[in-house]
Formats: C-alpha cells, structure tokens, sequence
C-alpha cells in the first residue's frame, strides 16, 4: 500500500511513460478529509474511464475549511486513499490550487464532482483555471454523476468537532440559512466604497530561544533566531474590507522619519489606496516583541512609538481631507488605537458626517484608560472586547449582558454592539432584539493578535449593506476563527477562503 504513495515527482515519470505506451491517465484532487462512500463511487467511475488512476491531496496547510480543518492529517488521507484497489498512486500537492499538478501529470482525464460542473457556482474561482490547464495539454474535466455526501457535512453533524453549546448554534442557524444566503450578504457589499481610519502600525515578532537568568543580572536572556515583520492596525483592517469591498481608502498617519511606507504600500491589497498623512519629526508606530517561536508565546514587547496630539496645523489638514471627502462613501471604519492620529475634532467629523459609521477604540497598553469608546457621541456600529466595554461603562463586576443594554447603550446613541470574548465568543446587542450570544467557532489560537479586528474589518461593511446584525456577526467570528491560527498577518485571509469556511460550516 505504501509503495502507491510517491512525490509529485515521480507521479509526473509515472504519468509520463504511460502516456507514451497509449494509455490513459486519470487524474482525481482534493482534500479527501474523511473518505467515504461517495469518495469510492466518484474514484472507481475516474478508473473505469482509463488505464492509470492517479489520487493528489491538498497539502494541510492549503486546506482552506477552516481553522479546525482537516480532521485527518495529509498523511493519512494518503494512506486512506492507496488503500482503495481502484487507486493506482497517491500523492501530496505542496500547493493550494490544482493547475500545479495538472501541469505535471497532464491527465487524459481530470476527475471531479457534479457540483463543481457550474463554474460560476465555484466560490474560490479555481475550476475555470483547472479546465483550462487540462485543456491545455488535450484532456478535458470528467464530472461524475453519482450519489455524493460532504466530508464537512459528516464531520459537522457526525464527529462532534464542537463544544456542544456551538455545535447547537451552528445546528440551529443551518435550519435558518444556507450557504447561498451567506454568499449574496458578502456579494452585497463589493460595490460598497468605504473610508478606513486609523493608525498604521508594524508588528515585529523577534524570534528568540530564552536561555535563563544570566548569573549577574536580573534579567532573561534569550538567543536571536529569525525576524519577520508584518502590516498591522488599520492597515490590517483595510486589507481585509479590500477582500469584499472593490473599493477601499485608508487614511492613515506615518511619520516623517522612519515611515516604513515602502513596507505598508508593498503589503497592501490590490483594492485598498493609502491616504497617507505625516508626523514631521515623529515615526510610524512599531511594536516589537520577542517571541517564543516553539509555542508563538509573546515574552516581552517594545513599542517604537509617537503616540502625543499632531500639532495644529498637521491635524488641521488630516481632518480637512476627511471632512471634505467622507461624503463619498458608503461606510466609515474608524480603526481607533490612540496613538495620537485622532483628535476630538475627527471624531465630531466621522460622527456627524458618516452615512454609516463603524467605530473600535482600543485599550492597549499605550493608552490604557484614556482611548475609551464613550469619546464617539454616535456610530452605526461598535465593536470592543469585554476589557475595553467594561473600562468605558465603568462597571468591573456586572454581567457583560448589562453593561452593554443599561450602560453603554445609554451613553452612546448606536443601533448595534457587539462585545468580542476570545474563547466565550461574542455578543451582539440591538435595541430591537435584545441580547444574543454566539460562541466561538474555534477553542484553539496560535496568535490572537488581530482576531478582534478582523472580526470588526468583515462585519463593518456588512452592516452598512443591510445584513442581519447576528448573521454578520456569525461572518466574522468565522473569520475572527481562521485569524487566530494565523501568526501575525503572514498570511492575508482572501474572499474564497472566507466563502468555503461559512459554507464548511454550515453544510
């Protein structure tokens, strides 16, 4: 059974010299996660239509079904796989499309389900390359037409992936919707212009091995391992709107000295236009840590930081630019971290101007009691975590619940909050409805740096095109989910992966 299982390498000899004696080869890829009735029916039609069936797997890290996907490791699935007598060879693709092996066994033949048939159906916009690249090399897509079950849906109803109390939210909500649902609220929003407001700031992980308390000094030493860099703040949040919205402007604050704008401008999504303004004598915010590499803990941070009020003239002509354009867009998203960028006057600005105003006002450990959310007299939407809406009500020991419906709500005129808990999930509060909760979708973080904005990038604009508060809040605790097994933002969520997450959890 091992022997089946080769590199990509050899599967292309392979397919190489079969070709050359005339036969046909039949190429099948996908993730195959937990292999199934429908898995054999669909592999056995592929080798009754030539001589030579070859099985290729998404490697784990390319599997885009969430944070919590796959169930089975690349290596079992491939075991699983040669184990099937129809199967000739199995192999591992190191990447996330199929064109790469497609252009290396170039198949008579490439295997895939009915439902992949309409194109314009296809969330991730993969299947019309794959068919092109087949064609390419004189073979064609075979669509097998038999019974079919979803891994996901197995796994989602049979394997009990989630805490109960999520399993029966996500029971309950595929009762209410459906994948096609989801689709049309993130359609809706593409054509949304949107404004994004807020500090610029670069995330440093320094990767360093602690060594221990040196003999003479009151310290930690740690070893210097590797160093990466990545585009954090409003930046980040503009990055993901860009993935949903077609046009996006981040106004943002640099400074003069040490901007780093090369690396913002290099790190920005295709969508996204930077509106930079500049603090003459000051720097762009950088926050270094030292980090364990083994578990990603974070030891120590630094901030390289000009965190005091612009002076005059300088804020004057940040607030003149929003002033004059914010009538253009359809959404306003303040990115508040109190770094000095926005001013009493700005907030007046985006209060009394914005057609729909989405507002986070960190607490972080710059500006610990002096950024609370209370400073903005209005917004659409609001989204802090428990420590921050408990520092702006005032209120230490009550139910997160009643801070939110008898503090918060009275001292800022909004129609939706919604209160991000980490592994409890979150709450969302409107007037109309009352209180819910929706729980995590993922008990398990490599970084949560992040997480909360990202949750705030998705459901923004959703809301601003008309969603249901709670269904844009479930988009973006699923999208709060994938960000936390991701280090810092070396990876940028796209679009596709976003829609075959919501539709992994709620087949």
């Amino acid at each position: 059974m091992f022997e089946k299982i080769k590199t990509l390498g050899e599967l292309g000899e392979i397919a190489s010299a079969a070709r050359a004696k005339g036969s046909k080869v039949v190429l099948a890829h996908g993730v195959f996660d937990i292999l199934h009735v429908g898995h054999k029916r669909h592999l056995d039609i592929g080798k009754r239509h030539g001589d030579l069936l070859i099985v290729t797997l998404t490697t784990d890290r390319f599997v885009n079904k969430g944070p919590d996907r796959p169930v089975f490791g690349e290596k079992l699935r491939a075991e699983m796989l040669a184990a099937l007598q129809c199967v000739d060879y199995v192999g591992v693709s190191p990447d996330p499309g199929a064109e790469y092996v497609l252009e290396i066994i170039k198949p008579s033949y490439y295997l895939k389900g009915s439902e992949y048939a309409d194109e314009e159906a296809d969330v991730t916009g993969r299947i019309k390359t794959e068919r092109q690249t087949v064609e390419k090399f004189g073979g064609e897509v075979l669509y097998t037409e038999d019974i079919t079950f979803s891994s996901s849906n197995l796994s989602n109803r049979v394997m009990s992936l989630y805490p109960e109390e999520t399993a029966a939210y996500l029971k309950d909500l595929r009762s209410r919707i459906t994948v096609g649902d989801v689709q049309k609220e993130v359609a809706a929003v593409e054509k949304k212009r949107c404004l994004v407001i807020g500090d610029a700031i670069l995330d440093e992980y320094i990767y360093v091995e602690p060594l221990g308390k040196p003999a003479k000094e009151n310290i930690i030493a740690t070893k210097y391992k590797s160093r990466e860099v990545f585009c954090g703040g409003a930046v980040a949040t503009a990055n993901l709107v860009g993935q949903v919205c077609a046009s996006v402007d981040l106004v943002t604050l640099l400074g003069r000295s040490q901007s780093h704008e090369e690396v913002i401008r290099a790190n920005l999504n295709p969508h996204v236009n930077l509106v930079p303004f500049y603090r003459e004598g000051g720097q762009t915010t950088v926050k270094s840590r030292l980090v364990d590499p083994a578990y990603v803990k974070k030891l120590i941070e630094v901030a390289y930081i000009s965190d005091e009020a612009l002076p005059a003239a300088e804020q004057a002509t940040l607030n003149g630019w929003v002033e004059k354009n914010i009538a253009n867009y359809d959404a306003v998203i303040v990115n508040d971290f109190g770094h000095g960028m926005i001013d009493d006057g700005l907030v007046d600005i985006v209060s009394r101007k914005s057609r729909f105003l989405a507002v986070n006002a960190q607490t972080n450990s710059a500006n610990r009691g002096f950024n609370l959310i209370t400073k903005y007299p209005r917004a659409d939407f609001i989204c802090i975590d428990e420590p921050e809406a408990r520092l702006a009500a005032v209120e230490r020991y009550a139910p997160i619940e009643t801070v939110v419906r008898e503090k918060l709500q009275k001292k800022i005129n909004c129609h939706t909050f919604v209160i991000t808990h980490g592994k409890l999930g979150s709450i969302v509060y409107t007037p109309q409805a009352g209180v819910k909760r929706i729980p995590a979708l993922t008990g398990e973080a490599i970084d949560t740096i992040g997480a909360g904005d990202a949750f705030f990038a998705l459901a923004s604009p959703l809301l601003a095109a008309g969603s249901d508060p709670y269904l844009a809040a479930f988009i973006g605790n699923a999208v709060g989910a994938m960000k936390v097994r991701i280090v810092g933002q070396r990876h940028q969520i796209t679009k596709p992966e976003i829609l075959e997450y919501l539709s992994t959890l709620l087949k």
